[in-house]
């Protein structure tokens, strides 16, 4: 009898396995390039929680096909279309930047393929999509974010340097005017600039004729360490706030001691683990490196994959794209790294946002603010 019960586990364990596939899934991240810091910390994420659970439910094992796009739109452009036409991915996760994915999107909505951005926050990038999400906060959120926490700081009067080539920094800055202005506070200028600019002396002069109580950066962390360092060198000593584009090692990397002070908004704080996957999350990150300092974009990057995992495991067949973006979708109180996230119809993700500052060359958790 224990002969014949052993046979038939075996026999049912062969079948399972002889059933169970290999499932594709993109990942398009820049790995090179201006913002190579973002896709490669949200690679590590990816690939840990990828480590974590490599396999569904019902077995099939999931394979990442990673592809770096550079953070230009063109390498964007063919790396969604080479994994969907010859890799046949069922989703895609990534890029980072709003500009890179606004273009895997209108790829991915004619394939009806699903996308689960990490941290694309412009605002437009979901709307009328239907394959179109995201496990991050959007610009309308954290800009209103930054803009309550300048005024509850009393700090009335404020400058914006916006990126006039950026979609992300252009659409902060918008929320943050809409929320600031409407409690009170006057913006005294908007400078524009444009990424890839070297010397920003003329500004910061300009702004310390103005004597503003805070000065708004909606850019990312090459622009900001630049001008924070040049403003440390004219002596300008005005708090400077940003949102989630300066939220990396290298921003610090490259400001040095002019980015102490620096306040920024976050995702995601190691030292305040808001789940208990969270905890468990940075436990397995600390194994595999040797520091807990886990990363706001790494923590992002971990979500797209778990919540893919999740939107798979729900559907009786877990190719099907079409299913999973649905299940992506129906995403209610979903337990994340970066906190509890429920999906909205538009595909956006209902969460929280942190405010962190720069003391002493480290990023210190300041509050939570919840949606």
């Amino acid at each position: 009898m224990r002969k014949i019960i052993g046979l038939s586990v075996a026999t049912a364990l062969t079948c399972t396995m002889a059933l169970a596939k290999e499932i594709n899934v993109g990942l398009i991240l820049p790995m090179s390039g201006a913002i190579a810091a973002y896709g490669q910390n949200a690679e590590v994420g990816v690939k840990l929680a990828h480590k974590l659970q490599p396999k569904l439910n019902n077995g099939d094992k999931i394979n990442l096909i990673l592809i770096d796009n550079k953070g230009d739109k063109v390498e964007t452009a063919n790396a969604a279309t080479r994994l969907i036409s010859s890799d046949k991915v069922v989703a895609l996760l990534g890029p980072m930047i709003s500009t890179n994915t606004a273009q895997v999107i209108s790829i991915a909505e004619k394939k009806h393929v699903p996308v689960i951005a990490p941290a694309a926050t412009n605002d437009k990038l979901t709307m009328r999509k239907m394959y179109a999400n995201r496990v991050c906060f959007t610009d309308s959120f954290q800009g209103s974010v930054v803009a309550n926490y300048a005024l509850k700081q009393n700090k009335k009067k404020a400058v914006v340097i916006v990126d006039q080539a950026t979609v992300y920094s252009l659409g902060l800055s918008k929320a943050f005017k809409n929320t600031y202005t409407k409690g009170g506070g006057k913006i005294l200028k908007k400078i524009r600039i444009t990424s890839g600019d070297k010397d920003y002396k003329a500004i910061i002069s300009q702004i310390k004729k103005l004597n503003p109580d805070i000065i708004f950066l909606p850019l990312y962390h090459p622009e900001a360490s630049m001008i924070a360092r040049q403003a440390k060198e004219l002596g300008l000593k005005t708090t400077m706030i940003s949102g989630d584009g300066v939220a990396n090692q290298t921003f610090i990397d490259l400001g040095g001691d002019a980015v102490n002070g620096y306040l920024y908004t976050d995702a995601f704080d190691y030292t305040n683990p808001p789940t208990k996957k969270s905890a468990e999350f940075i436990k397995a990150y600390q194994k595999q490196t040797g520091s807990n300092a886990l990363n706001a974009f790494s923590a992002l990057g971990a979500d797209t994959y778990n919540l893919l995992v999740n939107a798979m495991n729900k559907c009786e067949d877990p190719t099907n794209s079409k299913c999973i973006n649905k299940e992506i979708k129906n995403t209610k109180k979903f337990e994340a790294v970066t906190g509890i996230i429920s999906i909205d119809k538009e595909g956006n993700a209902i969460k929280s946002a942190v405010i962190k500052e720069i003391v002493n060359g480290k990023p210190v958790y300041k509050a939570t603010v919840n949606p």
